[in-house]
């Protein structure tokens, strides 16, 4: 069964998130993701929050930038979330913007290198285990949370690039595409992703969780024709969905069919009724999709 999810955007202002979580948990969605953008709103403070205003909604950060922050302090804070709402927590890395990560002095010559010293350690500690380590980036010496996980902690990947979805595959439990992925690149993500997989002697599950640009309403067209402009695509034919619930549920439908395990609808920035949106996917688009999909 597909996954259905929605992003609230970090261009809306935090006093507005507790409406857009409570519309979400109450219609029912699947889970809700939160960015962590430069320099907007931080992944793991509106995901305590956005859980504690809730009882069942999961909720996914999606993602948080590891040039930024270091290894023990993400271990420590998503084990955190673990234990505070077991179950009901993704959380994702990734290199970050690297123009972001120039500005705030923590861009690195190595985004690669960084990313497998770090979700290798990231790892280790939420299993639980006792951590030293002398990286290129990643240097720890005896470390250990006090108060680790008690269920599984998935750390997922935010990748592009060929080496970064191979690594995702070898290294990390899921893998986070971004909007503007087409069917056909997610098929190749797939792929790529499988191969870092094998080569690693895994055979875990490995889910894939897609950003998909959503917009529903009398004036979808042209705000989508709008952020495709800002993205600076050539064509919002095959990165993005407009429409009414059944022309949403089959675009799901495609993305989930190429590979996706879980679809998270993007809506624009300048959606005029966040929580309708939320509602509106939870309500009218899940139920057309069934149990059918592209789940692994």
């Amino acid at each position: 069964m597909t996954v259905l999810g929605v992003v609230l955007l970090p261009q809306s202002p935090p006093e507005r998130m507790r409406a857009v979580v409570r519309a979400a948990d109450e219609a029912g969605l699947d889970e809700l993701w939160l960015w962590e953008d430069c320099f907007l709103t931080s992944g793991i403070s509106s995901a305590a929050a956005a859980l504690a205003w809730t009882d069942r909604l999961r909720v996914g950060v999606g993602l948080l930038p590891v040039p930024l922050r270091n290894v023990a302090l993400t271990a420590m804070e998503t084990a955190t979330l673990h234990r505070l709402f077991p179950g009901r927590v993704h959380v994702g890395v990734g290199h970050g913007v690297q123009e972001w990560m120039g500005q705030v002095g923590a861009r690195v010559d190595s985004p690669v290198t960084l990313l497998r010293e770090y979700v290798t350690a990231l790892r280790a500690l939420l299993a639980g285990r006792r951590v030293t380590c002398a990286g290129r980036y990643v240097d720890l010496d005896d470390v250990a949370l006090d108060w680790p996980p008690t269920t599984a902690a998935p750390i997922r990947v935010g990748a592009v690039g060929p080496r970064t979805l191979r690594l995702s595959g070898e290294i990390a439990d899921g893998t986070i595409l971004t909007g503007g992925t087409t069917p056909d690149q997610l098929r190749r993500a797939r792929r790529l992703v499988d191969e870092g997989h094998a080569a690693a002697g895994r055979t875990d599950p490995h889910p894939i969780t897609v950003y998909l640009h959503a917009a529903t309403g009398p004036d979808a067209a042209a705000r989508m024709e709008r952020e495709g402009a800002r993205w600076g695509y050539d064509s919002t034919a095959d990165v993005t969905v407009t429409g009414d619930a059944e022309q949403i549920a089959a675009g799901v439908a495609r993305w989930a069919e190429a590979g996706a395990d879980t679809v998270v609808l993007q809506p624009t920035p300048d959606d005029p009724d966040p929580e309708g949106f939320v509602h509106f996917t939870a309500a009218e688009v899940r139920p057309l999709l069934g149990e059918s999909g592209g789940g692994r």
